[in-house]
């Protein structure tokens, strides 16, 4: 059994993953810039993690044996990830990468209404009000007035459709997790579906003839600052997880928004108003509160 991780150690190394997975944005959307494609992103992610996942692996004696009564959930699971993540780079590729990660993460929240849906879990006060706060902190960074409504879905719905699809993926996902798979070692888990989602972007990239590099040095610096920071992220996260004192510390992972407002500033020029920061913190906040809600 591995030593527990003291509470301020455990949330200081999340919100060290948050800003890895922020970066792997900032990545994406330099890497689509300069003429990589969107497939050849996910996959080349999907790849790199599930290598360092399997050495990792290796290294630790895990079984890569796969549970017959698991298989197919998992397999399912990998083909959903596939989904999400190509929804949500189509989307940071189309819209200012804060906003399209702040729709996605809305995926909490369709969770838990999946979980109410299908008998899982009792509806909540404290959850609804979460969720009610989370939707009113999206509108607000959004900029959603009624009078410009239809202007706003003009220039940002693409790519807000896109991430909201991201977000609907990633709760089921969830789902799968916490209910058919949650006996399966996190890291065989995350080996599974990030192997599955690079077999199918290949596949599916391979055939539309979608598997575009980048066409300078730049783009090149983007895919690989995507591929390492996702791949370091991601790694990090399960090594991290089952050490944590408390459950509640993984809303410090709700920091990626915060951190992605600031690199996309720095690096890719993305201004955001004071109205758009505000509902971040209050959407980022409103997540913390779900998580902590639903325990």
């Amino acid at each position: 059994m591995e030593a527990k991780l003291s509470p301020q150690l455990g949330i200081a190394i999340l919100l060290g993953v948050a800003v890895l997975f922020a970066a792997n944005h900032v990545g994406a959307r330099i890497a689509f810039d300069h003429g990589a494609s969107v497939a050849a992103a996910v996959a080349t992610r999907a790849t790199g993690t599930a290598l360092i996942v399997l050495v990792i692996m290796r290294l630790r004696g895990v079984p890569l044996a796969l549970p017959r009564g698991q298989r197919a959930a998992a397999l399912l699971a990998g083909a959903l990830i596939a989904v999400q993540s190509y929804c949500l780079y189509s989307a940071v590729a189309l819209i200012p990468a804060a906003l399209a990660l702040l729709v996605f993460q809305s995926c909490p929240i369709l969770f838990v209404l999946l979980s109410w849906a299908t008998g899982k879990e009792t509806p909540r006060l404290g959850t609804f009000a979460a969720m009610l706060l989370a939707l009113c902190g999206l509108a607000l960074a959004l900029e959603v007035r009624i009078g410009t409504l239809s202007e706003r879905w003009a220039t940002l719905g693409a790519g807000v459709s896109w991430a909201f699809g991201a977000a609907i993926a990633f709760a089921c996902v969830y789902y799968l997790n916490t209910h058919a798979l949650r006996a399966l070692d996190g890291r065989l888990r995350t080996f599974v579906m990030t192997l599955v989602t690079a077999v199918l972007v290949l596949l599916g990239g391979g055939a539309a003839s979608a598997l575009s590099l980048p066409a300078d040095a730049p783009g090149w610096i983007g895919f690989a600052v995507l591929t390492l920071f996702y791949a370091g992220a991601t790694t990090s996260l399960f090594i991290v997880l089952p050490r944590l004192g408390s459950p509640t510390s993984t809303a410090a992972l709700n920091f990626e928004v915060i951190a992605l407002l600031g690199l996309a500033w720095l690096f890719l020029g993305q201004a955001v108003s004071s109205m758009q920061v505000l509902g971040a913190c209050v959407v980022a906040g409103a997540i913390a509160w779900l998580g902590v809600a639903k325990r």
